[in-house]
């Protein structure tokens, strides 16, 4: 899933995501969990590319965003837990979500267009 490994497809994807406002690392993040039925940290970060502190804030975001869900994973004796993560909803349906949020920025742009027209008209 790095760069290089992107299908053409995926790489459309993540570019698309990034043009809705998603960070580029989420997006890439997003992506590739979303092609696992279950993934662990690890295997994210050597699909995607990324070290393990983008990982952890890409997580995070989509933990946020209510998409992804953190499981924990019995570790066998000391060290680190490991945590398993998975989609929280299918990505049709947080493909519906980004959509909206696009269409509330259109609509805020097209006001705010529509106010400027305005009061340009009002001044001049």
């Amino acid at each position: 899933m790095a760069e290089k490994d992107l299908t053409d497809d995926e790489g459309e994807l993540v570019n698309r995501l990034i043009e809705a406002g998603i960070q580029k690392n989420t997006a890439r993040t997003l992506v590739f969990v979303a092609s696992q039925d279950e993934t662990k940290r690890r295997e994210i970060e050597d699909a995607t590319d990324l070290q393990q502190p983008e990982v952890s804030i890409a997580m995070q975001e989509l933990r946020d965003l209510g998409w992804v869900t953190k499981r924990d994973i019995e570790s066998q004796g000391k060290g680190r837990p490991v945590h398993a993560y998975y989609l929280d909803k299918p990505i049709d349906e947080i493909i519906e979500e980004i959509e909206e949020k696009e269409r509330e920025r259109i609509a805020e742009i097209e006001k705010n267009l529509e106010e400027i027209k305005e009061l340009a008209d009002s001044c001049l």
